[in-house]
């Protein structure tokens, strides 16, 4: 079984800024993923060519089963309002995804209240003072080879502190779906702090941002060490480099 988490950048690609289905296909399609988590993914989005990101993962991985939770409706550093149940699903909207080759029988979603401060982030522009995003957690319970997992992915706060805030609030309400349990995602912080602050196990340690040349791991394929020996063992982890995204994926082979 693979499992994988990538960070999109909304499928934009470095080399020219531009967002091509056929390259965003051509990355996912790489990763041969039985689970994966997706993040900055973008539904509707006139700067994406109003593909629907996750439906096209989906298909990459010849997967049946996807959902998208929008964080907020609008563009991330335009105009933007949390998600809202009212909410259109023809507006742009932008968030988080998961996408599975195996069954779920159940889905839960738990907000992650964006942090109350502006703070500064590195941008093209220089040094931005940024407004945070809502976050969400995004979970299934699925019902795989080696049993039902319970799988889920989120993107975290780049604040410092906040992000640990919403990591314990993430494992927190993964804890109420049946073990094994295991938790995919950009969590903006390294390994360390994850892993101190969560309690949760890493199944990898490998660098992921910058994708050009990575000097830390932002991205993480977390298990809840309860339950976890039903999981099983990792026999392979890659972090390969994909046309698209700043970040690199990570995906983990697990088998018994």
């Amino acid at each position: 079984m693979r499992l994988a988490t990538f960070n999109l950048l909304h499928g934009r690609s470095l080399s020219d800024g531009a967002v091509h289905a056929d390259r965003v296909r051509a990355a996912v399609a790489d990763l041969d993923a039985d689970v994966l988590g997706l993040q900055e993914v973008d539904r509707a989005q006139p700067r994406s060519g109003l593909l629907d990101l996750t439906a096209l993962a989906a298909d990459a991985l010849g997967a049946p089963v996807h959902r998208f939770a929008a964080a907020v409706v609008g563009t991330p550093g335009q105009t933007w309002q949390p998600w809202h149940a009212e909410a259109d699903a023809a507006h742009p909207q932008y968030g988080i995804a998961l996408v599975s080759r195996f069954p779920v029988q159940r889905w839960q979603i738990t907000e992650l209240p964006a942090a109350p401060i502006r703070s500064p982030v590195l941008t093209g522009e220089g040094l931005l003072l940024l407004k945070d995003e809502p976050r969400v957690l995004l979970a299934a319970v699925l019902e795989t080879p080696h049993g039902i997992v319970s799988v889920g992915t989120t993107h975290l706060s780049f604040v410092p502190g906040w992000n640990v805030r919403q990591l314990r609030h993430a494992v927190r309400a993964m804890r109420a779906l049946p073990a094994p349990r295991v938790l995919l995602g950009d969590l903006n912080m390294p390994v360390g702090p994850v892993r101190a602050f969560s309690g949760w196990r890493p199944l990898a340690r490998a660098a992921t941002f910058p994708s050009g040349t990575p000097r830390t791991q932002l991205d993480h394929v977390l298990v809840d060490p309860r339950g976890a020996t039903a999981l099983g063992r990792v026999v392979q982890v890659r972090t390969p480099h994909p046309p698209v995204s700043d970040h690199r994926p990570l995906v983990v082979r697990i088998d018994r």
